[in-house]
């Protein structure tokens, strides 16, 4: 399965599972009066508007390359992403927020508060498969890392936001559910408005951490490490390579490119160097289906002179 079928896989899975969940938790919020019972309804709208976005993306880059956009439109799906973090999750949990704190200023009691919770654990369950099905999705690329490496170092924003996404809708579903039994058990509605505010909370900092990485992309990353030193060690192995000079790799949504400054081993003639950069090329691109752009120099490989001081 290609990295670009695990993600979209995962964006349906999530889409699906936060459809039920909104619908659910609305009906539950409009009987019950709850706010944070709400506040996870606005969440899971959110999230289906994030899915949404995500896939308007991810279809936007499969465009093929133009003159305008000589390397295709993959690094478009980050700007989705990018709005998935500032747009829903921000403007999620600041509702959250500012609902939460009306909702201390103006108290109101909550009812049918056990068929609310049963809704809560129905949405822990749905947002489990949710996660599930995007843990798969990444766990190729993650290997053994932990989750947070992964998060700080993956390429694929989509995975990136719907991950980050499952993860703070079930700690903001435990968070509704607490919220809600103790505001059963005493009657105090501030354990109910509290929760509101805690959720939104939740929101903003996976929107903060969220933006952060995508911005990254955004500004240009290169291929993970792994990719990079996987590049590297596979040029550097070439027989009619003699030495890596400079190796830059960058990111461009699913697809890399790859430029490579490289002393060749010697050859009879200049047609007979372009001809071996270009075997190199092919069994780079051959090794490396992700690799999309290869831009091979060679170089003589001499060491650059030091500035003369002033």
């Amino acid at each position: 399965m290609s990295k670009h079928s695990g993600s979209l896989k995962a964006v349906f899975y999530a889409l699906g599972a936060n459809g039920g969940i909104a619908l659910a938790k609305a009906v539950a919020a409009f009987f019950t009066g709850s706010g944070a019972m709400l506040a996870e309804a606005l969440h899971s709208f959110a999230d289906c508007g994030n899915q949404v976005l995500l896939l308007v993306g991810m279809q936007q880059a499969k465009k093929a390359p133009t003159p305008d956009h000589p390397m295709g439109y993959g690094r478009v799906v980050y700007f989705w992403s990018m709005m998935v973090g500032v747009l829903l999750f921000s403007i999620g949990g600041l509702f959250s927020v500012w609902h939460g704190v009306q909702s201390l200023q103006h108290p109101e009691p909550v009812k049918y508060l056990l068929p609310s919770l049963g809704v809560l654990l129905v949405a822990v369950v749905l947002e489990s498969i949710s996660l599930r099905g995007a843990l798969k999705a990444l766990a190729a690329e993650r290997g053994d890392k932990s989750l947070w490496r992964w998060f700080r170092e993956t390429r694929q924003s989509e995975l990136l936001v719907i991950t980050g996404e499952d993860i703070a809708a079930l700690a903001g579903l435990a968070l509704a559910f607490v919220a809600l039994a103790l505001t059963g058990i005493t009657g105090n509605t501030v354990f109910d408005a509290m929760g509101s505010v805690a959720v939104g909370l939740l929101l903003i900092g996976v929107s903060v951490a969220v933006t952060i990485e995508v911005k990254s992309l955004i500004t240009g990353e290169s291929a993970s490490p792994e990719m990079r030193t996987a590049i590297t060690e596979f040029v550097a192995s070439q027989p009619e390579v003699e030495r890596i000079v400079n190796l830059i790799t960058f990111q461009l949504g699913d697809k890399i490119a790859v430029a490579v400054k490289a002393k060749m081993v010697p050859m009879p003639s200049a047609d007979a160097l372009v001809a071996a950069i270009d075997e190199v090329e092919e069994r780079l691109q051959a090794h490396f289906p992700s690799l999309h752009w290869s831009f091979f120099e060679p170089d003589a490989g001499n060491p650059r002179p030091e500035p003369a001081a002033l």
